[in-house]
Protein backbone atom coordinates (compact mmCIF):
# COMPACT_ATOMS: atom_id res chain seq x y z
CA UNK A 1 0.00 0.00 0.00
CA UNK A 2 1.67 3.54 -1.46
CA UNK A 3 1.33 5.81 1.41
CA UNK A 4 2.54 9.74 0.86
CA UNK A 5 2.89 11.99 3.67
CA UNK A 6 3.39 16.07 3.60
CA UNK A 7 4.81 18.07 5.73
CA UNK A 8 6.16 21.78 5.68
CA UNK A 9 3.33 24.11 4.64
CA UNK A 10 2.35 26.96 6.17
CA UNK A 11 1.65 30.86 6.78
CA UNK A 12 4.34 33.37 5.10
CA UNK A 13 4.30 36.77 3.78
CA UNK A 14 4.95 37.10 0.45
CA UNK A 15 8.50 36.81 -0.43
CA UNK A 16 9.17 34.54 1.97
CA UNK A 17 10.05 31.18 1.65
CA UNK A 18 8.89 27.20 2.76
CA UNK A 19 10.41 23.72 2.16
CA UNK A 20 7.80 21.13 1.88
CA UNK A 21 8.37 17.67 2.41
CA UNK A 22 6.81 14.21 1.25
CA UNK A 23 7.73 10.90 2.79
CA UNK A 24 6.69 7.96 0.77
CA UNK A 25 6.22 4.26 1.64
CA UNK A 26 5.13 1.18 -0.23
CA UNK A 27 6.41 2.71 -3.56
CA UNK A 28 9.91 2.19 -4.97
CA UNK A 29 11.62 5.70 -5.10
CA UNK A 30 14.39 4.20 -7.46
CA UNK A 31 12.03 3.82 -10.23
CA UNK A 32 9.08 6.59 -9.47
CA UNK A 33 8.63 10.24 -10.68
CA UNK A 34 7.45 11.78 -7.66
CA UNK A 35 5.42 15.46 -8.09
CA UNK A 36 3.69 17.76 -5.89
CA UNK A 37 0.78 19.48 -7.26
CA UNK A 38 -1.67 22.80 -5.80
CA UNK A 39 -5.33 23.15 -5.87
CA UNK A 40 -5.84 26.98 -5.02
CA UNK A 41 -9.58 27.82 -3.45
CA UNK A 42 -12.41 26.97 -5.75
CA UNK A 43 -9.57 25.70 -8.59
CA UNK A 44 -8.82 22.69 -10.05
CA UNK A 45 -5.85 21.14 -8.82
CA UNK A 46 -2.82 21.77 -11.21
CA UNK A 47 0.96 20.40 -11.46
CA UNK A 48 3.63 22.37 -9.73
CA UNK A 49 6.79 20.43 -10.69
CA UNK A 50 7.99 16.85 -10.65
CA UNK A 51 11.09 14.70 -11.05
CA UNK A 52 12.04 11.32 -12.41
CA UNK A 53 13.73 8.73 -10.84
CA UNK A 54 16.93 9.51 -12.63
CA UNK A 55 16.58 13.61 -11.33
CA UNK A 56 14.72 15.30 -14.62
CA UNK A 57 12.41 18.45 -13.55
CA UNK A 58 9.97 19.56 -14.93
CA UNK A 59 8.44 22.97 -13.63
CA UNK A 60 4.87 24.78 -14.21
CA UNK A 61 5.82 28.25 -15.84
CA UNK A 62 4.39 30.27 -12.92
CA UNK A 63 6.87 28.82 -10.56
CA UNK A 64 10.02 28.55 -12.88
CA UNK A 65 13.11 30.08 -10.86
CA UNK A 66 10.96 30.05 -8.07
CA UNK A 67 10.44 26.91 -6.91
CA UNK A 68 13.15 23.83 -6.69
CA UNK A 69 11.64 20.06 -6.44
CA UNK A 70 14.53 17.35 -5.48
CA UNK A 71 14.54 14.11 -4.09
CA UNK A 72 16.64 11.98 -1.57
CA UNK A 73 15.78 8.35 -2.90
CA UNK A 74 17.46 6.74 -0.07
CA UNK A 75 14.99 8.63 2.59
CA UNK A 76 12.12 8.18 0.21
CA UNK A 77 11.22 11.28 0.36
CA UNK A 78 10.97 14.35 -1.98
CA UNK A 79 11.01 18.28 -1.19
CA UNK A 80 10.17 21.01 -2.50
CA UNK A 81 11.94 24.42 -1.92
CA UNK A 82 9.59 27.67 -2.36
CA UNK A 83 11.09 31.15 -2.87
CA UNK A 84 9.74 34.78 -3.42
CA UNK A 85 6.39 33.27 -2.37
CA UNK A 86 3.44 35.37 -3.97
CA UNK A 87 -0.34 35.37 -2.37
CA UNK A 88 -1.03 33.57 -5.44
CA UNK A 89 0.73 30.33 -4.48
CA UNK A 90 -1.61 30.07 -1.88
CA UNK A 91 -3.43 27.13 -2.02
CA UNK A 92 -3.31 23.07 -0.47
CA UNK A 93 0.11 21.12 -1.91
CA UNK A 94 -0.19 17.71 -2.29
CA UNK A 95 2.56 14.97 -2.94
CA UNK A 96 2.01 12.51 -6.06
CA UNK A 97 3.20 9.70 -7.48
CA UNK A 98 1.50 7.05 -10.43
CA UNK A 99 2.83 3.56 -9.46
CA UNK A 100 1.77 0.56 -11.41
CA UNK A 101 -1.29 2.53 -13.40
CA UNK A 102 -2.86 4.41 -10.43
CA UNK A 103 -2.13 8.09 -9.17
CA UNK A 104 -1.36 8.03 -5.73
CA UNK A 105 -1.72 11.45 -3.07
CA UNK A 106 -0.53 12.79 0.17
CA UNK A 107 -3.64 14.20 2.25
CA UNK A 108 -2.45 17.64 1.63
CA UNK A 109 -0.15 20.34 3.43
CA UNK A 110 -1.96 23.83 3.54
CA UNK A 111 0.58 26.96 1.95
CA UNK A 112 -1.04 30.42 2.62
CA UNK A 113 0.81 33.38 2.00
CA UNK A 114 -0.30 37.27 2.72
CA UNK A 115 0.07 40.06 1.03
Amino acid sequence: QVRLVESGGGLVQAGGSLTLSCTGSGVNFKIATMGWYRQPPGQQRELVANITAGGITNYEDSVKERFTISRNNAWNTVSLRMNSLKPEDTAVYYCHTRYYGRNQWGQGTQVTVSS
